[in-house]
């Protein structure tokens, strides 16, 4: 039951840090392109870690974590107020790099199947020059 109530506290948490970011945070380097992924939050309940996905560059990246990071307690200050909770927990955003994996291994996959037709390729032609 407790799990329970965990994963449903995770998935609100998500969605409403996701909106208080995309309303209410007025920074330059939080763009349009953050996405809030998940939402752990420990068992005590106050503590909350906040993974999330920033299309751009390394330094793109850096500058967002960095600026959530500093807004974090604005955020979590807004993000309380449309959650009912007796203590409101403390954020920690961390950059969620499984998107990057997901495309590297997308890609990774990619080039293996344009080499098997390649080679397929390679040796259909070679079949068919030998009598």
């Amino acid at each position: 039951m407790a799990i329970e109530r965990t994963d449903r506290l995770n998935s609100l948490l998500k969605e409403v840090i996701s909106e208080v970011i995309r309303r209410d945070v007025r920074n330059p380097h939080v763009t349009e392109l953050v996405t809030v992924t998940r939402v752990q939050i420990s068992k005590d309940l106050h503590y909350a870690k906040v993974f999330i996905s920033v299309i751009g560059t390394e330094q793109d990246k850096a500058e967002t974590l960095a600026a959530l990071k500093s807004a974090a307690g604005f955020i979590a200050v807004n993000a309380s107020q449309k959650v009912v909770m007796r203590y409101f927990p403390e954020l920690n955003f961390k950059l969620d790099d499984s998107v990057d994996k997901h495309m590297r291994i997308e890609e990774l996959l990619g080039e293996i199947t344009k080499e098997r037709e390649s080679r397929q390729g390679d040796s259909s032609d070679h079949d068919q020059q030998e009598p």
